[in-house]
């Protein structure tokens, strides 16, 4: 089956051969070593009897390099792309590109399998002299010791921050949550027992634009994480002489998001503090109030409204809502003003004039008097989840300078 070519090569042999599988020539530098049968790496097809492969069994110094690379959503691919891409091009970094993911219906998966990637199985084996270096985006899992140490150059991890600030699994969310202005994202190196806690490879800054959502930052940072990676393993050798430990000042965690976040305190949050939330969780988890002892879902937020309530009779408290009709909007009063929802969900989706109409335009009409519990909403004073990372909390903006 196999055609041998043996060559001299920097003192090691580079052995060729042809596949009648998949026709086509592989080469690695190295010796033979047995396989048991199995699907070949590249042509994907079952051998019928066990037979000799060929990899390489020394350390390189510089690209291309042997990657493993780890990773599950859709952040993580962005970076799996660029080095599925690098393996083809002119400068290439990438010499052979293999993956390891946690489930078999994640994003990274569905892209291995349509480019043809090898895929591991969690938890590993031994991969002693298999790969220079290994990548982590987005996996979630504690890398022991003994597996980092099979990699000569160690395991990068792209995040998507400017550690130490932001180190846990959501550092996106808590960027648009307590209004950053400036972040970025980082390469570092893992360490075992904790997360994010390497010495920094390379750091790019971003300035989030205004009114960015998580989803939009996330997207945004994705892209340019993984072009960082690809510099990063450009001049992989000198970053690591080069890098550095993160500062011990300034660390903050970044815990995931739950349910327990997406509670409204009207007497205690601001109408920005209600913007970052809403832009940071909305997309996946809506915000809620309490609305006669029922849960309700506040919908399409609008931002800060300019409402004034001179000559009506009363000083509006916090949870005190006001229709508007010129723009169809549900007003909310907060801490410090007003804020706008186009819609709310209780049973069903309901527009901010059906909510009205169906169930507040009658008490509206008394407008004299404390308010009527029709008209107010309620914070949930049983919720625990508002805490948030490090000493920060919901209620506390950190704007990076």
């Amino acid at each position: 089956m196999w055609n041998n070519v043996k060559a001299k090569v920097m003192g090691l042999k580079i052995l060729h051969g042809f596949c009648n599988y998949c026709t086509q020539r592989h080469a690695s530098v190295g010796v033979w070593v047995k396989r048991t049968p199995e699907k070949h790496r590249r042509c994907g097809q079952v051998h019928g009897k066990t037979r000799l492969f060929a990899t390489r069994n020394y350390l390189s110094t510089e690209p291309p390099w042997r990657v493993l690379f780890f990773g599950t959503d859709d952040f993580a691919v962005e970076s799996l792309k660029l080095l599925s891409a690098s393996r083809n091009s002119n400068d290439r970094v990438v010499e052979s590109l293999e993956v390891v993911t946690l489930s078999n219906d994640v994003p990274v998966k569905k892209f291995a399998d349509q480019n043809k990637l090898p895929v591991h199985v969690w938890p590993l084996g031994d991969l002693q002299g298999r790969f220079d270096v290994g990548v982590v985006v987005s996996f979630g899992c504690l890398l022991r010791e003994g597996l980092i140490n099979q990699f000569p150059c160690g395991i990068l991890n792209v995040h998507p921050s400017l550690l130490p600030r932001w180190r846990g699994p959501a550092p996106v969310f808590h960027t648009i949550l307590h209004g950053d202005t400036i972040t970025g994202v980082s390469v570092m190196q893992i360490r075992p027992k904790r997360f994010d806690v390497g010495p920094i490879l390379h750091q790019e800054i971003y300035q989030v634009p205004d009114n960015f959502t998580a989803d939009q930052l996330g997207a945004t940072l994705a892209t340019k994480g993984a072009q960082l990676l690809i510099d990063t393993l450009r001049t992989l050798p000198e970053r690591i002489t080069n890098r550095r430990e993160q500062a011990q000042d300034g660390a903050t965690l970044a815990p995931k998001i739950s349910t327990l976040m997406s509670w409204i305190v009207w007497e205690e949050q601001t109408c920005v503090q209600i913007d970052c939330l809403f832009r940071a969780i909305a997309s996946r988890i809506p915000l809620r109030t309490i609305w006669m002892g029922k849960t309700i879902k506040l919908l399409d937020f609008t931002g800060k409204c300019n409402i004034s309530l001179s000559g009506r009779g009363r000083i509006p408290v916090p949870g005190s809502m006001s229709y508007q009709k010129e723009s169809n909007t549900l007003a909310v009063c907060c801490k410090d003003g007003w804020v706008g929802f186009k819609a709310v969900m209780l049973k069903k989706r309901l527009s901010a004039a059906d909510f009205y109409n169906g169930y507040l335009h009658q008490s509206f009409q008394n407008r004299s008097g404390p308010p009527k519990q029709e008209c107010l909403f309620h914070s949930n004073r049983d919720r625990t989840g508002l805490q948030s990372a490090g000493e920060n909390s919901l209620t506390q903006l950190h704007a990076v300078h």
